[in-house]
């Protein structure tokens, strides 16, 4: 609905929607479509996710939570976030869903592409979306203190980092970083060109990058391994891509 070109009583039906958001039958009335997305596409978010909401679901409904926050994306339908709401109920808690481990790329900023808000996900981002011990612990925070469900590795297309790795570009603290990459480097299988100037042996890498990070990620962590080996959260990759915008999972 666009309140500028409809008459008053529909300026008013959505104001009563609005305000159904923030009460607690309006928040279990939108609490499971499809077992997956807890508001509908064009209605006001104007709350944090809760506890009992983020327990309920399973790691297979947080992604499709977010798959779907893709899509919303990618259709140019977000949530209409109430940024300012979404805060003040967070200020006393917060419970994401999800930890995502992502790039620090500028046209890669995760909540925006899967349209989540303050509260439904950790976000901890570094070139290339490696797992350093930093990043690993962080994601043990998440997961087996702060309860989410998922962890996300999430690459991308045209990845600066793993152009560098490609190149054994060599700057200063740059350079261990790079160093992290090069096994995907090594470990990619692709018949063509392999060259930094070739996209696609460049988004090849990446997503040998990213399912490399999510075996280390297992292979470092007991504590992670050991919350997926009881089904407490999932691991899994994905790859954005820059031209379209979706998200794709590696489930």
């Amino acid at each position: 609905m666009n309140p500028q070109h409809e008459g008053c009583c529909a300026g008013a039906a959505d104001a009563s929607r609005r305000a159904l958001l923030t009460s607690s039958l309006g928040m279990a009335a939108f609490a499971a479509v499809g077992g997956a997305s807890w508001l509908l596409p064009g209605l006001a978010q104007a709350a944090a996710l809760t506890r009992e909401q983020r327990d309920a679901m399973t790691p297979d409904q947080v992604i499709a939570m977010l798959r779907e926050g893709n899509e919303r994306f990618r259709a140019g339908k977000m949530q209409g976030h109430d940024y300012l709401a979404q805060k003040k109920a967070s200020a006393g808690g917060q419970y994401p869903a999800a930890v995502i481990l992502g790039c620090i790329d500028s046209r890669a900023p995760t909540e925006i592409i899967l349209d989540t808000g303050i509260g439904e996900t950790f976000t901890g981002r570094v070139a290339g979306n490696i797992a350093n011990d930093d990043l690993l612990g962080s994601l043990e925070f998440a997961c087996a203190i702060a309860g989410s469900k998922l962890v996300l590795v999430m690459g991308h297309t045209a990845c600066g980092a793993i152009k560098g790795a490609i190149d054994g570009a060599k700057l200063g603290n740059l350079t261990g970083l790079l160093e992290k990459i090069w096994p995907a480097v090594d470990a990619t299988t692709f018949n063509g060109e392999r060259s930094s100037k070739n996209d696609a042996f460049v988004d090849a890498v990446a997503a040998t990058n990213v399912r490399r990070t999510v075996d280390e990620i297992r292979r470092r962590s007991d504590v992670l391994a050991g919350l997926e080996k009881d089904g407490k959260i999932k691991i899994v990759g994905s790859m954005y891509h820059l031209v379209g915008g979706k998200v794709e999972f590696y489930t």
